[in-house]
């Protein structure tokens, strides 16, 4: 199991973007009840937050006991450490499973065969992640210099599935086709500095070479930055599923 985000779980919480209201509508929408959910690999909880207001009970698993220390709380979520590919939940448990920019992570195969065991017949399996912001070009091909040089060399190679928008991976479920969706945020540049801090290819880097690769990037790109709020936006992508059993 990798676990990246132990690290700079504070950071993590912190300045992870969240996700539109108009994705969880969408899935809402397919569900037959909304009786269980379990949110897996729940980092930060903000899923696992959200969900708690639609669902009886929520179970949020994930491998960094760090990450759960910083989590949304909810009086209706059961925080726990577990990993994806293998829980203690019963069988024919859950009518939605999530997953949130962590699929890349997993033995999916292994995490399949568990979707199946413990969704309901007709649950809904919902992953999806987020590509790599914009703000505008300038500054756009700055973020995508720091990115692919600066901290290139230090992405997992599970990076890879998440460039391509997971449309590489197996996903052995009857899929439902979901329109695009996107995350914009108002942010400044410290809000900025925080979120690239986060990237697990940042920590990677500080780690091998004592030194932090943000401050420098920020203060170049400050002299760009002409307004003190920006818009953000992350392109959203999906795979989402039905459990057919």
């Amino acid at each position: 199991m990798k676990d990246f985000f132990s690290t700079q779980s504070k950071v993590y919480a912190a300045f992870r973007p969240t996700y539109p209201v108009e994705l969880y509508d969408f899935i809402f929408k397919h569900l037959p009840q909304r009786n269980r959910a379990w949110d897996c690999a729940t980092g930060n909880g903000q899923v696992a937050q959200y969900l708690s207001t639609y669902f009886q009970e929520v179970c949020a698993t994930d491998i960094s006991q760090k990450q759960l220390d910083h989590a949304a709380a909810g009086r209706n979520i059961q925080y726990s450490v577990g990993s994806a590919e293998k829980t203690n939940f019963p069988d024919n448990h859950f009518d939605l499973i999530t997953v949130a920019q962590a699929l890349h992570w997993f033995d999916r195969d292994a995490f399949y065969n568990e979707v199946v065991r413990v969704g309901r017949p007709n649950s809904i399996v919902a992953v999806w992640g987020y590509g790599l912001l914009s703000i505008n070009p300038l500054i756009d091909q700055a973020i995508m210099s720091f990115y692919n040089s600066t901290v290139g060399p230090y992405w997992d190679d599970a990076r890879k599935l998440v460039e391509q928008h997971y449309k590489t991976i197996t996903f052995p479920f009857e899929e439902i086709p979901a329109p695009e969706f996107s995350i914009k945020v108002q942010w400044n540049i410290d809000q900025l500095s925080g979120y690239l801090s986060s990237w697990s290819a940042t920590q990677n880097f500080i780690k091998e070479k004592g030194l932090d690769p943000v401050a420098p990037f920020i203060h170049d790109l400050q002299k760009n930055w002409v307004q003190q709020e920006v818009t953000v936006t992350f392109p959203i992508f999906t795979r989402i599923g039905i459990v057919d059993k």
